[in-house]
């Protein structure tokens, strides 16, 4: 199978290093010349094109499949509009308009769009409540997704990445500093966030599936996370605050004050009935590396 990655940055290297070894031929598409090189050093093709730029997507060769993984850079709304949607209206349009188009068409989310639902559980089935402007723009450009795709015989599959982790993003010391305010962390390690894309693109049943979830198979409190955390690597237990407490604070943005105040617990059932293994089903497994390199004190 001939993958496109558009924007392939974190989990999208990842994904080519999988596709690569699993005998696919994968092509990382990057703005920039750093970019480019990283996707060379992760052992497959990279072509420099922009996905805002129709243009420059002619660069991209035919494929079977392509994965929309860009990223706006941390910026607000409008760069994310500009990207995730605008971007995205442009990418399955000129893929789409080929006389070759792909089959399968990939857009990673986020489970940012389910909103605060008061630390119950959510799924594929659970209707979106974003509660930032970024959010709401994640929400349409799913909606693009599954919509427009199919206008060009592309099978359309979002997938919901929750907190992402793994080689340079732990964050360990973020949590035995503390203090860590309440709340559930969703977290998926970035070898089974970019599993699960390649399970959608390569699994019949997957992809099937118009949205899945990624997230491992352990919803945990921040407190009992970080208090883990600092057992394992050997220091003591952090100060914690309530939401209360971090919100009198008066620090945060409006933006960060919405997202504080949002508790969730993401359900893998879908993922796990479709047959996908994780390498990491918990934190427990996946905090590992960094906990071991912490007590040799070799983490950075």
């Amino acid at each position: 199978m001939d993958v496109a990655i558009l924007g392939c940055g974190y989990v999208g290297l990842e994904l080519g290093r999988q596709l690569a070894a699993a005998g696919h031929d994968p092509v990382g598409v990057r703005r920039s010349e750093d970019g480019l090189a990283a996707v060379r050093d992760a052992g497959f093709d990279a072509v420099q094109a922009d996905v805002t730029d129709a243009d420059s997507l002619s660069a991209v060769p035919d494929v079977d499949a392509a994965v929309f993984a860009a990223s706006s850079g941390g910026r607000g709304a409008d760069a994310a509009r500009e990207v995730y949607v605008e971007g995205l209206r442009t990418a399955i349009d000129h893929f789409g308009g080929r006389e070759h188009a792909p089959e399968r068409f990939v857009y990673t989310s986020s489970t940012g769009v389910y909103g605060d639902h008061d630390g119950d559980w959510v799924d594929e089935e659970t209707p979106l409540d974003p509660t930032t402007e970024k959010t709401e723009v994640l929400v349409e450009a799913e909606r693009v997704t599954r919509e427009r795709a199919p206008e060009f015989g592309m099978g359309p599959t979002v997938v919901r990445f929750a907190g992402l982790y793994g080689p340079d993003r732990y964050r360990l010391t973020r949590y035995l500093d503390g203090p860590v305010t309440e709340g559930y962390l969703n977290m998926v390690h970035r070898e089974d966030a970019a599993g699960v894309v390649r399970f959608a693109l390569t699994d019949d049943a997957a992809a099937d599936s118009e949205v899945l979830l990624a997230v491992d198979d352990e919803p945990v409190s921040k407190w009992d996370f970080a208090d883990w955390l600092a057992d394992e690597a050997g220091v003591e237990h952090p100060e914690k605050h309530t939401v209360e407490e971090r919100l009198e604070a008066g620090d945060l943005s409006e933006p960060a004050e919405r997202r504080l105040r949002t508790s969730k617990r993401c359900s893998n059932d879908r993922l796990r009935e479709l047959g996908y293994e994780f390498a990491y089903p918990t934190f427990r497994e996946g905090y590992r590396a960094a906990i071991d390199a912490f007590r040799r004190g070799e983490y950075k």
